[in-house]
């Protein structure tokens, strides 16, 4: 398919996305969360993608955040559309099945922090700078900021970081978890590659069903947690991965997953 907003390219079962507006430093509108929609729904049953990495044009911006022209022109009407669409993007990739990295090459503010707070994990380039501006418009998050981030980083440095609007660079994300690591940007794509490769010699099932027992925890009491973590784990040996992976472990061999 062809698309305005972003670039899709397949390669080695890795998807790459990348934002491409580069005069608008990457943002977002409805029609780019419409476009990534799409990009993602057509790797969901496509055998040739293990994982997804999602990245940005250039090298200033992963997502600079919303279109700012376009949303001073919405009425409330307008505004709870596109909110409503973006939740609904981030939770579909936040519970994708596949694994979804974010190679965050320069801005990730607003809508962009939120993007890269949606995927499973987070890469970030030395020069990146994360941040939820909002209170700067007179506006608070809304595609998920307030909910993810007080998860990822807890309730008082998201209070601090929301309600102050300030911009953080990449050794802080990194020191209050925000993202899982700190490269060069020059090392970027190929550590996001490299992170891409690892995961793709592990059993897919396992992985899917990993992504399931882990975000559970946003929804679940311990207790709770821990009865899905047994019914998943059950679950495994059901699957032909499974029965792979332990022959081979026997057998004292490389693996070779069929991926059900």
């Amino acid at each position: 398919m062809k698309y305005q907003n972003i670039l899709v390219e397949i390669s080695n079962r890795i998807a790459t996305i990348t934002f491409n507006r580069p005069d608008k430093l990457n943002a977002v509108n409805l029609q780019v969360i419409g476009e990534l929609k799409l990009a993602f729904e057509s790797f969901l049953n496509n055998t040739d993608v293990g994982v997804i990495v999602l990245t940005g044009s250039g090298e200033k911006a992963f997502v600079a955040g919303s279109d700012i022209s376009v949303l001073a022109t919405y009425d409330t009407t307008a505004a709870k559309r596109y909110s409503e669409v973006g939740n609904s993007l981030l939770s579909y990739i936040q519970n994708f099945p596949k694994p979804v990295i974010a190679a965050i090459n320069g801005f990730a503010l607003g809508s962009g922090c939120e993007i890269a707070m949606a995927c499973h994990i987070r890469i970030a380039a030395e020069n990146a700078k994360f941040g939820q501006p909002e209170v700067n418009l007179g506006l608070i998050p809304g595609h998920g900021g307030t909910q993810r981030l007080a998860r990822i980083v807890g309730i008082g440095k998201a209070m601090e970081l929301t309600l102050t609007g300030n911009v953080i660079d990449a050794a802080e994300a990194l020191r209050i978890g925000l993202v899982n690591k700190v490269v060069p940007l020059t090392e970027l794509k190929t550590n996001a590659e490299a992170m891409a490769k690892t995961i793709l010699s592990k059993a897919p099932t396992a992985v899917a069903l990993a992504i399931k027992a882990l975000n559970s925890n946003l929804e679940m009491s311990l207790e709770n947690g821990l009865k899905y973590e047994v019914e998943l784990f059950s679950k495994c040996f059901t699957t032909e991965d499974m029965k792979e992976g332990t022959k081979a472990f026997i057998e004292k061999r490389k693996p070779n997953f069929p991926g059900k």
